[in-house]
């Protein structure tokens, strides 16, 4: 990580401005979704290519489906989950979110991510609103579960059994027709109304209740900057919005050099 002060003149404005916030910052808040990950080789959920153009939510992702037939989702696993999670690596943007929390600048990042990349790439403080699919647990005794160890029991048989109590196997993430969990989205909270400033990184910021963190840092008197490719419902009320992917923006306006 060099300085933001060493980086080349006549960078992109948009670069420079967001530069400048990350400068005058004292508490900083990462928000991610699916676009910081989609640089890393998995495949956003909305949009050309996007899983739920293969795979149907109402099934896979969904709670009531899963308690009816919990072999679409432990199929959706064998066929796309895993190979997409174990070979993922952090992208350069993840790497230097973890570098500048490092430096102690960020408090805390808030992720809609499942993919375990943040924790991967070097974060420590990582809310995670909808769980990780790189763990599982048992629905009965709540045994738990690594991700190569449950690929290796549905590659015997799906769905997958609990070891312990035959009870069955699921993802430690929270599903259509669940709550997110309390504790988690009562601290992202705290730390949304804050920060000095929050960053966007990746989101559509139209899930609820998580997209409504940004609003509430900026509701607090923080400043709000959105970078994702697609404009978002609140592109109009942040300090600064930029519309291309993350690698081409964050790591060079933070001075991170991979």
């Amino acid at each position: 990580m060099k300085n933001s002060e060493d980086l080349i003149e006549n960078t992109d404005p948009s670069i420079n401005s967001l530069k400048k916030l990350v400068d005058e910052a004292d508490r900083i808040v990462i928000f991610t979704g699916a676009g910081i990950s989609a640089e890393s080789g998995i495949a956003t959920y909305r949009g050309a290519g996007g899983l739920w153009t293969k795979y149907d939510p109402e099934k896979y992702a969904s709670i009531e489906y899963f308690r009816k037939d919990p072999t679409y989702y432990w199929n959706f696993f064998k066929e796309e989950r895993h190979a997409m999670m174990a070979q993922a690596e952090p992208s350069v943007t993840h790497r230097a979110v973890a570098e500048l929390e490092k430096q102690g600048r960020v408090s805390a990042v808030i992720t809609q991510n499942i993919d375990n990349l943040h924790i991967k790439a070097g974060s420590k403080r990582v809310l995670e609103l909808h769980g990780n699919t790189t763990r599982f647990y048992c629905c009965d005794c709540r045994a738990q579960y690594g991700l190569d160890e449950v690929k290796r029991l549905a590659d015997q048989e799906v769905p997958v059994y609990c070891q312990k109590c035959q009870g069955i196997v699921r993802p430690d993430v929270v599903l259509f027709g669940e709550m997110l969990p309390a504790n988690v989205i009562d601290e992202a909270l705290r730390e949304a109304k804050i920060c000095d400033l929050m960053i966007v990184i990746g989101s559509s910021l139209v899930v609820y209740p998580a997209a409504n963190l940004p609003y509430e840092a900026k509701l607090s008197g923080a400043r709000l900057v959105i970078i994702n490719i697609d404009a978002t419902p609140l592109d109009s009320v942040a300090d600064l919005a930029i519309h291309s992917s993350a690698g081409e923006v964050f790591p060079q306006a933070v001075g991170y050099e991979s």
